[in-house]
């Protein structure tokens, strides 16, 4: 693979002239991107806190009710090459309001829902707005931020935005779960969708729209390789009984299907005058090194946020509100983090940045892994998230910029794309690996406790252990088993940044910083 080449020869870029023209309104133009992302990146986790209220409201079954989850995931992750790229040929605002109104459009329509399909298709449609929004919010950065400084500080404040998302969703979904009711958590995106889709048109310029056929085959391949992949490995982990689905038909059909689609979509696009993902965009090291670093990061953050809020809730009883609450740190960190990051980019380059971010965010995952039922939130959770919030401020910036650094304008949709699907797919693998993980742990220390009580019996004590008792085993398995979890977690950091040593040779100059 070719190294990325310096950039700041070139022309300048039309996003330079953009953010010339728009002046004071870069800041609005911030916050509207900002607000979609953040908008799109916490539904993916503020249903999370609601979902036994919804399993009473409507009647879902335990296999049934993670499908209110992965009904989101699937499309979201499915559909991000496909959203990306019409941005590109459609135009970027137009692209990104429409992304906004269907995703609020179907927030309002699941509020209401009184059946599991309908409320069940109202996220799947969801998702299918975020994978519109997604990229092409990213994108209108690259084209309205001119390169250096201003991009940067934008950047910051979009990746802590895609990072901390998750965090701030599940806050908001434990408030509105406690105080309203959990049709809320998906009323709450109706107002702001709407606000942020009025505001574009007059904050943002739109892009011009881009030669080209749209590559059907492409989008087929692409679009059905991705979502199969994401159900594959959502239907794959280990259950918390222990038993393992990898050899599950739907998981292998699905799994298999997924690799020849995949393959067919590589080869269409290497034979394709207008493909979906032009080929050249891999070709770099630096932004395929960049995405794969993305890939293990997503993994790691779904994996903190799944365990430690499944661990919180049902080893420390804490409600759905303290739980949310509970991420507070781990948010603010990330924001601080961010920022920092964007200040340091001109000066020190992107790579000491993922240098130092990678073993960082491992560290702290390995600290968080000798998490125990008789700890508490301060001495055994507060020291490892706070660790964890700046290795992963330190990554998310400069990730994302060299993910985009070098790419032609009319190829920003399609850049930004791989980025996110990158975080979202990574997010699916992380859950799948690091529950069977955690949860075969599980079942093998309930199971060795159980064989102890039953020796114990044979020998003389009582037979039957109080309810206590078993209770304390079930949470001592709980520990072991995300604990492991974790620690498989902070292993995929370090291979993180493996690839970073290996891959990201970027210097300061490509990513336009010595302008300023």
């Amino acid at each position: 693979m070719s190294q990325a080449r310096p950039i700041t020869g070139r022309k300048p870029a039309q996003g330079a002239a953009v953010a010339r023209a728009a002046g004071p309104k870069l800041g609005l133009a911030l916050l509207v991107i900002a607000t979609a992302q953040l908008m799109v990146v916490l539904d993916a986790t503020i249903v999370n806190v609601a979902l036994p209220h919804i399993q009473r409201a409507l009647g879902f079954s335990g296999s049934g009710l993670e499908w209110v989850v992965n009904a989101y995931a699937l499309a979201f992750g499915g559909l991000m090459l496909l959203g990306g790229r019409l941005g590109d040929l459609l135009g970027r605002r137009k692209m990104f309001i429409a992304g906004l109104l269907v995703f609020s459009a179907a927030s309002l329509v699941g509020g209401f829902a009184t059946s599991q399909a309908w409320l069940l298709a109202a996220r799947a449609v969801q998702g299918a707005g975020a994978a519109i929004v997604a990229p092409t919010a990213l994108a209108l950065i690259t084209t309205t931020f001119s390169e250096g400084k201003p991009r940067n500080q934008a950047m910051g404040v979009y990746a802590a935005m895609s990072v901390a998302g998750g965090a701030v969703g599940l806050i908001a979904g434990g408030l509105l779960t406690t105080y309203l009711s959990w049709r809320w958590v998906l009323f709450v995106n109706v107002p702001i969708g709407v606000a942020a889709a009025l505001a574009a048109p007059r904050v943002l310029s739109e892009s011009r729209r881009q030669r080209g056929r749209f590559d059907l085959p492409g989008a087929v391949t692409g679009t059905t390789g991705l979502a199969t992949l994401v159900y594959g490995l959502s239907s794959a982990a280990t259950s918390p009984n222990g038993v393992s689905h990898w050899g599950d038909a739907k998981v292998v059909a699905s799994l298999a299907a997924s690799a020849v689609l995949l393959t067919a979509f590589a080869v269409i696009e290497t034979r394709s005058r207008h493909a979906l993902l032009p080929l050249r965009l891999l070709a770099d090291r630096n932004r395929t090194g960049a995405n794969l670093i993305m890939l293990c990061g997503g993994a790691a953050i779904a994996g903190l946020f799944f365990f430690l809020t499944v661990f919180m809730q049902s080893v420390w009883g804490y409600s759905a509100l303290k739980t949310g609450l509970a991420y507070l740190p781990l948010t603010a960190g990330i924001m601080v983090a961010s920022g920092t990051a964007a200040q340091l980019i001109p000066r020190i380059g992107a790579r000491p940045l993922l240098l130092a971010g990678a073993p960082t965010a491992a560290g702290g995952l390995y600290w968080l892994s000798r998490l125990g039922e008789h700890g508490s939130y301060a001495d055994a959770v507060l020291g490892p998230m706070l660790v964890i919030a700046v290795g992963f401020g330190l990554l998310f910036v400069p990730l994302t910029l060299v993910a985009m650094s070098g790419v032609a304008d009319e190829e920003s949709g399609v850049a930004a794309s791989l980025r996110n699907t990158g975080q979202q797919v990574g997010g699916s693998i992380g859950l799948a690996v690091f529950g069977t993980v955690a949860w075969t742990v599980v079942a093998n220390s309930v199971h060795a406790q159980a064989a102890r009580a039953a020796a114990a019996a044979r020998a003389g004590y009582p037979a039957r252990p109080s309810q206590a008792a078993l209770t304390a085993i079930y949470h001592h398995a709980l520990a072991a088993g995300f604990s492991r979890a974790f620690l498989v977690a902070s292993g995929v950091m370090l291979l993180g940044l493996i690839i970073a040593i290996v891959a990201i040779r970027v210097r300061r100059a490509d990513l336009g910083e010595a302008r300023f």
